[in-house]
């Protein structure tokens, strides 16, 4: 038992907040893309290997994380304690877990059509190496966008097997919108980042952390309406954009303080419903109505 809590713990299972952010994209890619005049069984059975997929391999990289991280966790206040930092599970355990999760993904992934496994297994390289990009750029929480919001193409390749300008919009404004809650994010850990000489938007953008998460938000609203205008959709669609934008600006922008860290947390977690909210105006967006 006490084993299976480290492993809980080791892949943050008990916080959802991880996986759900992965998931999200998946889901807007794949109902962008489904033709909901037809039977709806697939699409909540890709929901369901999404979902899957995304819970496997958001524990593989927390693993990955951890282990590439073991050194500089170990001097922040905040992640001292973790299985691999603190040495309760070792890295060879560790490994061994991450490639039993890879393996469990990859039998989620055969599901789909070729393109999509194809594409899949081309941002591998992007998922494990997001951890050593703190070392050489400010930059890493725009990699993490790139990576994490990948899904999206993979959930639109899935129903339609091939890639258009329409997702490609959306994953755009889906990165700035992970540009902007991971810089929230990383105002937790900013002063033992500094300390310890690892680097983020939040070091970078400190100073005027609002002008920078306004222009984030702002590229996700307007690429946001943008999508809502290529595929016409429905006045349902724009009510949610309502929603979402005043969650943006008027929500985590508004309420945002930097040296706040549990404050920078309720905001970073508020993001699961704003991908709830996405991606139920996406869905009735599309009806006919």
């Amino acid at each position: 038992m006490n084993q299976f809590n480290l492993f809980l713990e080791l892949t943050r299972l008990k916080r959802p907040i991880g996986y759900m952010l992965l998931f999200w994209p998946c889901a807007w890619g794949l109902t962008l893309a489904y033709d909901f005049t037809n039977d709806y069984k697939f699409y909540f059975y890709y929901l369901f290997l999404f979902f899957f997929g995304s819970v496997f391999m958001r524990s593989a990289g927390c693993i990955i994380n951890d282990i590439v991280d073991k050194e500089f966790d170990k001097k922040v206040l905040r992640t001292k304690n973790r299985p691999i930092a603190s040495g309760k599970i070792t890295i060879t355990l560790g490994l061994f877990y991450a490639a039993i999760l890879c393996l469990s993904a990859l039998l989620v992934l055969i599901n789909f059509n070729k393109l999509t496994i194809i594409l899949a297994f081309c941002s591998m390289p992007l998922a494990f190496t997001y951890p050593l990009m703190k070392r050489f750029t400010y930059w890493p929480q725009l990699y993490l966008g790139i990576t994490f919001n990948y899904g999206l193409i993979l959930g639109w390749t899935s129903i339609e097997n091939n890639i258009s300008i329409i997702p490609i919009v959306l994953y755009f404004g889906a990165i700035f919108w992970t540009l902007g809650y991971d810089t929230i994010y990383g105002y937790q850990d900013i002063t033992d980042d500094e300390i310890i000489g690892v680097k983020s938007t939040s070091i970078k953008f400190k100073n005027n952390p609002k002008k920078f998460l306004f222009i984030c938000y702002s590229i996700t609203a307007m690429a946001y309406l943008l999508l809502g205008q290529i595929m016409n959709f429905n006045y349902f669609f724009y009510f949610g954009a309502i929603l979402i934008i005043t969650h943006l600006f008027f929500y985590q922008l508004i309420k945002f303080n930097s040296k706040n860290t549990n404050q920078c947390l309720k905001i970073f977690k508020s993001n699961n419903l704003l991908g709830l909210i996405v991606l139920i105006s996406l869905f009735f967006g599309k009806l006919s109505i």
